[in-house]
């Protein structure tokens, strides 16, 4: 494929599944783009069970540690760029730059010195894959007043805004994040806003793991077996995150199971653990939905995806919530679900390469649109 400009995206969200990987090419306006290879790489066990403790007790993590693991992170999205690049019959010389979001143990956009912080070495992806790569997109956007997330939103316009129809996208990750999508959007950059909405998978993924030792709950089978608890549910939409206006982002460090059972251990009887996952479902689509009323125009065409689309019970409560709104897949858009954010971080490597801004200072409130992230350049190790 000598000749051709190809990007990569790395994305691994809070549920810490995979190191989701896609080839992308786009068209000759920076916008539509064209997945030529996809690759869902997992961590090892003992690597994960080390980031979600990292994510929640950083206090108990030595320096040490904590290096080592910015490197097998980096060496976990290597193999996942390797292995994608296998499957696209592409090298890297045809590669023109990876954009590797990182995994993130901690995002503290209000702290007193605000920050992001992701592991994932960008020198170790450079060396292994022989591929330069642009990292560490989240403070650039902190460093001038903005909140560091969400980030897809510019994405979502570049290929989601319609003149003709007013659109929101919902990203359901760990954490679930929508984008407004104003009809004048196509036209105006100014006009997209958006926001983290709170929880998407993170919690409910983290309640199954405690009770079932499985990651996830597939198809939400568990928590249509419970029953839900309104009073649970009640304090948790009670949590002061809700009645923050935009802009605003969060995170594991947050919306975790300490989180969580503090407001269990708040109730006068303690609910069962299925209705506790069904609580979470409903809290989940319920905060989606509040949010959509808020900030969206009333009358949009509703898009979904992430992980969260493969959950069914989700999904169902989410159009129950909606209608008569109907939730489409970004499938139907020519974009799969279950890689917007792979491409997504392809096309802000592909935006910093050439000098351009990637984010959308109304939706983070950032003071200004700038390019993000720093560009690491290609070296190989000899092994």
């Amino acid at each position: 494929m000598s000749g051709a400009t190809y990007y990569i995206g790395l994305m691994s969200g809070t549920s810490v599944d995979a190191a989701d990987a896609a080839v992308v090419r786009f068209d000759a306006a920076g916008n539509q783009p064209r997945i030529l290879a996809t690759h869902a790489q997992a961590p090892d066990t003992s690597l994960r069970d080390d980031l979600l403790h990292l994510s929640q007790q950083v206090a108990g993590v030595s320096l040490a540690k904590f290096g080592e693991l910015d490197q097998r992170v980096g060496e976990w999205f290597a193999r996942a760029a390797i292995a994608v690049m296998e499957k696209a019959g592409v090298s890297a010389q045809d590669i023109d730059a990876i954009g590797s979001h990182g995994q993130t143990v901690r995002h503290e956009p209000d702290a007193r010195y605000p920050f992001s912080l992701q592991l994932g070495s960008a020198s170790r992806i450079a060396a292994r894959t022989g591929c330069r790569v642009v990292a560490d997109f989240r403070n650039s956007d902190i460093a001038i007043g903005g909140q560091g997330a969400p980030l897809v939103p510019a994405f979502h316009r570049s290929v989601f805004a319609n003149a003709e129809h007013n659109r929101i996208v919902i990203n359901i990750g760990g954490i679930a994040n929508l984008t407004v999508l104003p009809r004048h959007a196509v036209d105006d950059p100014h006009a997209v806003t958006g926001l983290d909405t709170g929880p998407g998978n993170a919690l409910m993924d983290a309640w199954t793991a405690a009770h079932l030792k499985r990651h996830y709950d597939a198809d939400g089978h568990w928590a249509a077996s419970g029953r839900v608890d309104e009073a649970l549910l009640a304090h948790m939409m009670a949590d002061r995150y809700f009645a923050r206006p935009a802009p605003k982002s969060t995170g594991r460090e947050y919306f975790n199971l300490d989180w969580l059972r503090a407001q269990i251990d708040s109730l006068a009887s303690r609910p069962l653990p299925a209705d506790v996952q069904a609580t979470l479902c409903e809290f989940t689509a319920r905060t989606i939905a509040q949010a959509i009323d808020e900030y969206g125009p009333g009358n949009e065409q509703v898009l979904v995806c992430g992980g969260g689309v493969r959950n069914a019970e989700l999904q169902r409560r989410l159009q129950q919530l909606l209608a008569p709104r109907q939730l489409t897949p970004t499938d139907e858009y020519d974009v799969d679900s279950d890689w917007v954010e792979a491409v997504a971080f392809a096309w802000l490597a592909m935006r910093t390469v050439k000098g351009l801004s990637g984010n959308v200072p109304g939706v983070t409130g950032a003071s200004a649109p700038v390019a993000l992230g720093g560009i690491y350049q290609a070296a190989q190790l000899d092994n």
